[in-house]
């Protein structure tokens, strides 16, 4: 198995822990992780912090705006704040991939990985 087929089977995991996980949507997890390049593979970059506003906004600019070409507002901040509250304050693994999906899925935008 490669090592991208190795972090997806850890994203499904972590899925599993979030919602049910016959409801995974893997082609859209696949497609999600991909359009992530090789930020999946460092261990810092892999991982999106909550308690950091700077790294919210990061993903809100650079992922939501720039990628998904939405608009700005208080929307994508109660988005981003649902998939924080979703995967738990506890959780430090917060794979930036699985939060993507997430926030993927809670906007609406699969039509975007189609």
């Amino acid at each position: 198995m490669s090592q991208f087929d190795d972090l997806l089977v850890k994203y499904k995991q972590e899925l599993g822990g979030t919602r049910d996980i016959s409801g995974i949507d893997e082609t859209l997890l696949t497609a999600v992780t991909k359009a992530l390049g090789p930020s999946i593979y460092n261990d810092d970059s892999s991982r999106v912090s909550c308690s950091d506003k700077t790294e919210l906004d990061r993903v809100k600019n650079n992922f939501l705006i720039g990628k998904m070409g939405l608009k700005d507002g208080p929307n994508l901040d109660a988005a981003l704040q649902e998939v924080c509250e979703q995967m738990g304050s506890s959780n430090r693994n917060k794979y930036r991939a699985v939060f993507h999906y997430l926030l993927v899925k809670k906007l609406g935008l699969e039509s975007k990985f189609a």
